[in-house]
């Protein structure tokens, strides 16, 4: 699959692969303007990171912004809820969460997050008047019941 994209300014840096398995494009952060040479985010807070640039994600596909294991690790930057839709023609921004103790500073073209195409399956949604969804039509194999949030180690 071959998809566009197109970098907003002159300082963008193109989404790569740092290897040819990898699932997923470095995005980097890409200042709006020039003479921004720094960016900070204090322990506890979030901010929307401008990538430079937008994409053409085709019908029954979507980007999911994901993170960057060593940015999560080593610097305690993680991604907040980001996924990219099909139609969207706007710039990318990644929201990063600093959950660290200690200010993490951006310096323009860091890698920030990967991008990864995912298909997205279109789906219709029909109400059910029976609270019991899955007796209509056994659409699933597990009996897991009501059980959320750890049930299936409970004994």
């Amino acid at each position: 699959m071959i998809l566009q994209y197109h970098m907003l300014r002159g300082n963008a840096h193109p989404p790569l692969r740092a290897n040819p398995s990898d699932a997923g494009l470095d995005l980097r952060w890409t200042p709006n303007e020039a003479a921004e040479t720094l960016f900070k985010i204090a322990p506890g807070e979030s901010a929307l990171i401008p990538t430079g640039c937008i994409f053409a994600i085709p019908h029954g596909y979507m980007m999911e912004i994901k993170n960057k294991s060593g940015v999560a690790h080593k610097r305690q930057l993680l991604v907040g809820a980001c996924v990219v839709d099909s139609g969207y023609e706007g710039e990318v921004f990644v929201n990063l969460h600093n959950v660290g103790s200690k200010i993490q500073i951006l310096q323009p073209g860091d890698k920030i997050a990967q991008a990864v195409i995912v298909p997205a399956v279109a789906v219709r949604f029909m109400a059910s008047e029976d609270p019991n969804i899955y007796d209509w039509y056994p659409i699933t194999i597990s009996n897991r019941g009501t059980g959320a949030l750890g049930s299936t180690d409970a004994t």
